[in-house]
C-alpha cells in the first residue's frame, strides 16, 4: 500500500488536471466571444445540425410504404414550418418527433 504522502499527490495532481480542463474552454472562449466567425457559426449552426439530423433520418425512411411515407412528409413538414414560425428548434424536433410517433403508432 502506497503511503498517504503518495496518494494525497496523486489527488492533488488529479484535482489540478480536472480543474484545468474544465477552466481553459472558459478562459479561450472569453477571447473568442469578440470574433466575427463565431457569431456566425452560433447564428448557423443550429440549422446546419437540424439539416444533417433531417438528412441522416432520410437515409432509413422508405417511401415503398406510402403510409409510412406520408407519416415522415407530414411530420418533416411540421418541424419545418415550427422553425420557420417559432424560431425554436426544440419545440420544432419535439413537435416533429411526437408528430412522427403519433402517425406512425396509428398507421
Amino acid at each position: 500500500m502506497p503511503d498517504a504522502g503518495y496518494l494525497l499527490g496523486l489527488v492533488l495532481v488529479s484535482a489540478a488536471i480536472t480543474w484545468a480542463l474544465r477552466a481553459v474552454p472558459f478562459a479561450v472562449l472569453a477571447h473568442m466571444r469578440r470574433s466575427p466567425l463565431i457569431g456566425r457559426l452560433a447564428a448557423q449552426l443550429p440549422l446546419g445540425v437540424m439539416l444533417i439530423l433531417a438528412l441522416s433520418t432520410l437515409r432509413g425512411v422508405s417511401f415503398h410504404d406510402t403510409d409510412r411515407a406520408m407519416g415522415f412528409v407530414l411530420a418533416v413538414a411540421v418541424t419545418i414550418a415550427l422553425q420557420l414560425w417559432r424560431r425554436s428548434s426544440a419545440l420544432s424536433i419535439v413537435a416533429g418527433t411526437a408528430t412522427y410517433v403519433l402517425i406512425s403508432t396509428t398507421a
